[in-house]
Order: C-alpha cells, then structure tokens, then sequence
C-alpha cells in the first residue's frame, strides 16, 4: 500500500500485520451512487477517541486492526493512542492498557496479542498517518472497490513529533469504556416498510434474543434466532443505508455496516442507531443482541 512521500516522517512496519488490518477514517462521503461503499472505522466510538486523546483532526486516518495478533515497528519516536479491544499489549515488553495515550521510542515495536474482549483495535498517531486520499478519503479501497488490507511488511508514514517534551498521559474516563462482554441492546429506527410487517413479526423482533452467527464482518452482522416472515411478494432494489437491518428469505436478520453493498432487494424493517452499530462492530459470533424500538 502506498503512501505519500513528505520530509520529517517516520516508517511504520507491519511485522505481523494480523488478519485483517486497514487504514480508516470516517469514510467515503457521497459516494454510493458510484457503486462504492461508505468504508471506515467499524467502531467509529473506539476512533474518534484515539484521535481526540491526541489532539488530531476527527477524520485523521486510524489503524484499525482486527482481533490481532499483529506486530508493529516504529522507525522514530511516536506519540500514539490505542483504543477498542482489550488486550495485554506492550511497548518494547512493557505493558500498555488500552484506551490512552503511550510514547514508543526510535526503533520500537508495538506488540498487540489477540484481543480478549471486543474485536477491533484502533491505533492513532500523533499528527495522523501519512496517506493517499481515494475519493476524499482514506479508508482502504482495492481498484475493485473492496477493502484492502495490509501484509506482512507494509509500511505507513507518519510526522515526527515536533514536541519532543509532550509525555503527559491521557486516558479516557473508565465510565466511558464500553463493556463488550455485555450482551447488546439495538436501538432500531423504523423504516418506511416498518409498518408493512405483520404485528407477529414486529412483536417477535423485539422478544426475542438473537445470536450473532460466524458470518459477521465489515459487511454487516447475520443473526440467529426466530425468523421474521415477509409475506408481500419481492421489492424493487433501493439504496441501503447503514444500520439497515434487511430481512432476507430465510428471515434471518441482517445488520448492514460499512462495506455494505449499495443496493439491495430484501425489506427492510428498520435502522439500527449508530452508537450502536458501533458497539455492534466490537462484537463477535456467539454474542446476543436484542431489539427495541428506538425513542429518539
């Protein structure tokens, strides 16, 4: 993956890159009636705050790193913020909790273990990562309009520190670090197509409890558990926005999230609030989710 030469910057190195790893910011705006989708941070919570404890612009391109494990290397002294899923992480072995701020030194390595809880890591650096914007953003892209991902021996640039004394610590209040153990409550907008299922069926969304099944990704989140019947024949496929939560055949519900696709066929009951896809993103298969209809 390529990156913009500037004078002043150092050379991230992905080691060990993980299974999934890519550069994400708040995503491509405007974009889905070219086919592409919107792209960025899953957890865009667990972003915003790597960026706020540094000081850096909201859209400044993050690191997002999935479930790990994933090896980093620093070619000069960086100020960075490591937020999202937990995990006995280390500078040069010594041990770094997450959700705060944490200077490596020249020649440094950034080691991430797999994560215990929750599902993605957000690595920012102090100034924001040095890259190419693709349709005004820099969340990845493959010429194909998929995500592309990092391998082994990658390299990212980024501005060395001009403040050379900024050692303060930050860290963000324990009251505001998610719980991903916790089984999750989605807060779900109807859709205009909301009123068009049965009384059962929307009564039967908000009882029961479902399962995330494996099939979970950047995409969007399957569930397992009681099926919710559409009895009004196909629909013409429409724009999908994110948090729409599409009813497929089988009647399994269907959570759309960045890498969505831009159109589709299937009803779609409702929308699942942001904050809570959000949370949505840190969860992995097996987890439970429930439904209620949102107030806002």
């Amino acid at each position: 993956m390529q990156t913009d030469q500037v004078s002043d910057t150092g050379k991230l190195t992905l080691l060990k890159p993980g299974p999934m790893s890519s550069l994400q910011d708040r995503g491509r705006q405007g974009c889905q009636h070219l086919g592409l989708c919107s792209g960025g941070a899953a957890d865009g919570y667990a972003f915003k705050w790597a960026n706020r404890l540094l000081d850096n612009p909201d859209d400044a391109a993050c690191l997002e790193i999935t479930l790990g494990p994933c090896e980093i290397h620093f070619s000069h002294a960086a100020r960075i913020a490591l937020c999202g899923a937990s995990s006995e992480c280390c500078i040069a072995g010594n041990p770094i909790p997450p959700w705060g701020t944490w200077n490596v030194g020249e020649n440094e390595t950034l080691s991430i273990p797999m994560a215990k809880t929750g599902l993605r890591f957000y690595l920012a650096v102090e100034g924001g990562f040095i890259a190419k914007k693709i349709f005004n953003s820099f969340s990845s892209l493959n010429p194909d309009g998929s995500l592309a991902v990092f391998k082994e021996g990658d390299k990212l640039a980024y501005p060395i520190s001009k403040n050379k004394k900024n050692t303060l610590k930050r860290s963000v209040y324990w009251k505001n670090i998610p719980d991903f153990r916790a089984e999750l409550t989605l807060r779900l907008h109807p859709s205009y197509q909301y009123s068009l299922f049965s009384g059962e069926c929307r009564r039967k969304l908000f009882s029961s409890c479902y399962t995330l099944s494996p099939q979970c990704n950047r995409m969007g989140y399957r569930l397992q558990g009681d099926a919710l019947k559409w009895e009004r024949g196909g629909i013409v496929s429409e724009g999908i926005a994110y948090g729409a939560v599409q009813i497929p055949p089988d009647g399994q519900p269907i959570v759309l999230l960045n890498d969505r696709q831009t159109i589709g066929g299937y009803p779609k009951i409702g929308c699942v609030s942001a904050e809570d896809c959000y949370l949505l993103a840190q969860r992995r298969p097996g987890q439970k989710v429930r439904f209620v209809l949102s107030n806002e």
